[in-house]
C-alpha cells in the first residue's frame, strides 16, 4: 500500500488554515476574501500535484487527473462557519490533495486516477451545499436567484465579484466515477467517547428548517396593561416550550432539534415587540422522523393560534434535505484499510452533521471516514484533533482509495 508523507500533510493542513486564520480557529465563509485566496493557492497545489484544475463557476476547485479508467473523486469542503474551525472541511481537502499526490509517487499506483475537489459554501453562508448541488445537476435556479446571507448580500453578486459569473460551471459524469469519498471530523463526542480512532459512516441525516413568524402590536412596556398586548416575544418563547416539549415526547434515538436563532423587532428594554422570528431546525436519519416534527410544529401553531392574540406564521426556513445511505459496496474499503492499521480501533456511526456526501450520495456511492475530535467540538475556535489522529486517518484514506482502484483497473 502506499504510503503518505505526514510532515506534508501536516504543514498543508497548516497553510490551508493560515488563510483567515483568527486566534485558534478560522474565519473563512464562502466567497470571502479569504475564501477566494485559498481556491486559488488550492487550484495552484492540484496543478503541482500533476492535476487538470480549475475553479468553476460556484466557486468549487478541481483536480482530474490525467489517468484514462474509472476514477474516485476525493474532497470536501474549504469554506468555513463564521467563526469556524480550522479542520472542518479543510481536512477532507487536504487529505484528498496529499492522497492524489501520494498515488502518484507510487511506481504501483500512479497509473491510478484520482479526482479531486474542494466544495464551495457547504456551510451555508448563502445555499447549504452550493458546490456540491451545482456539481449534481441539482442546484435550483430560482433559489440561487433568491439567495442572499444574513447581511443582505446576493449570492449572484458574491460570484460576481470574486470574478466567476462568465466562468463555467462543472458537472460531474457519474459513469467516471466508481464514487465520492469525504474524510472529515467527527464533530461530536462519539469516537472519543468510544475511544476509537476512527468512524466510517452509515447514514448522513436529513435536515429541515421552519422560521416562525409572529406578529403582534409593538407598544409602551409600562403603559400596556397585560391583558391588552399583543406581545410577539411572548409568543416566541412560548412556542420555543411548546416545541421542545412536543418533539421531546416523540424524538427517535438520535433525533435533535435545536433553535438558535431569533429576532426581536425593535429589541429594545422598554418596548414590547410587536414582531419576532424564530428559526427550528431538526435533524434525524429517518425521513418519517422528519415529517413527523414538521407535522408536531404546524400543530403547536394552530394550538396556539387559537388561545393567542399574535398571528403565527411557519414557513420553510431551506430546501429539505433527505436523509442519505452510504455505499456498502463502497465503504467496505474503508473498513479494510481501517483494520490494517488501527485494528479494532474503529466503529460504524450515523453522522448527526450534514455533509456533501450526501449529496453526492445522489449521484454516485458515496462514503465517509471520521476521525475524533477533541472533546467533541466543532464550529468554534476551539475545535482540534490529535496530529496521530490526522495522520492515521489520510493513511487510511490512501489504503482504501489505492485498494478500490486497484481491484477496478
Amino acid at each position: 500500500m502506499p504510503t503518505i508523507n505526514a510532515a506534508r500533510l501536516l504543514e498543508d493542513l497548516d497553510q490551508l488554515r493560515r488563510f483567515g486564520e483568527q486566534a485558534s480557529g478560522v474565519v473563512r465563509p464562502a466567497f470571502s476574501e479569504a475564501d477566494i485566496q485559498a481556491r486559488h493557492w488550492l487550484r495552484e497545489q492540484f496543478k503541482q500535484a500533476g492535476l487538470r484544475s480549475v475553479i468553476d463557476g460556484v466557486g468549487n476547485v478541481l483536480g482530474y487527473s490525467r489517468n484514462p479508467g474509472k476514477a474516485i473523486l476525493i474532497g470536501s469542503h474549504a469554506d468555513s462557519q463564521p467563526t469556524g474551525g480550522w479542520l472542518d472541511g479543510a481536512m477532507g481537502v487536504i487529505y484528498a490533495l496529499e492522497v492524489a499526490r501520494t498515488l502518484s509517487e507510487s511506481p504501483a499506483h500512479r497509473h491510478l486516477a484520482v479526482d479531486i475537489v474542494a466544495l464551495q459554501d457547504e456551510e451555508s453562508r448563502f445555499l447549504g451545499c452550493l458546490g456540491s448541488r451545482s456539481l449534481c445537476g441539482t442546484l435550483d435556479h430560482q433559489a440561487e436567484q433568491d439567495a442572499v446571507d444574513k447581511d443582505g448580500i446576493r449570492l449572484i453578486d458574491a460570484i460576481k465579484l470574486a470574478g466567476l459569473s462568465d466562468t463555467p460551471r462543472e458537472q460531474l459524469d457519474p459513469k467516471r466515477y466508481l464514487g465520492f469519498l469525504e474524510a472529515h471530523i467527527e464533530q461530536g463526542p462519539t469516537l472519543e467517547a468510544q475511544a476509537k480512532r476512527l468512524g466510517i459512516v452509515t447514514d448522513i441525516v436529513g435536515v429541515r428548517g421552519l422560521k416562525a413568524i409572529f406578529r403582534g402590536q409593538q407598544n409602551h412596556a409600562g403603559t400596556t396593561m397585560m391583558s391588552m398586548r399583543r406581545d410577539a416575544s411572548t409568543a416566541l418563547y412560548e412556542f420555543a416550550y411548546r416545541i421542545n416539549q412536543r418533539f421531546a415526547a416523540e424524538a427517535a434515538a438520535r433525533s435533535v432539534w435545536t433553535m438558535g436563532r431569533v429576532k426581536l423587532i425593535p429589541n429594545a428594554t422598554s418596548i414590547i415587540p410587536g414582531y419576532a422570528e424564530l428559526d427550528l431546525q431538526f435533524r434525524d436519519a429517518e425521513e418519517s422522523q422528519l415529517e413527523l416534527f414538521t407535522s408536531l410544529a404546524q400543530q403547536v401553531r394552530e394550538v396556539m393560534i387559537k388561545a393567542s392574540s399574535v398571528d403565527i406564521e411557519l414557513v420553510e426556513a431551506r430546501s429539505p434535505i433527505k436523509p442519505s445511505r452510504m455505499s456498502a459496496s463502497l465503504y467496505q474499503y474503508l473498513e479494510q484499510a481501517a483494520q490494517a492499521h488501527a485494528p479494532d480501533s474503529w466503529m460504524h456511526l450515523p453522522s448527526g452533521a450534514f455533509h456533501d456526501a450526501g449529496i453526492m450520495a445522489s449521484l454516485m456511492p458515496s462514503a465517509m471516514l471520521f476521525i475524533p475530535s477533541i472533546n467533541g467540538i466543532s464550529h468554534d475556535f476551539a475545535e482540534d484533533s490529535h496530529k496521530d489522529d490526522l495522520v492515521l486517518g489520510c493513511q487510511v484514506m490512501a489504503s482504501a482509495v489505492a485498494a478500490m482502484l486497484v481491484e477496478h483497473s
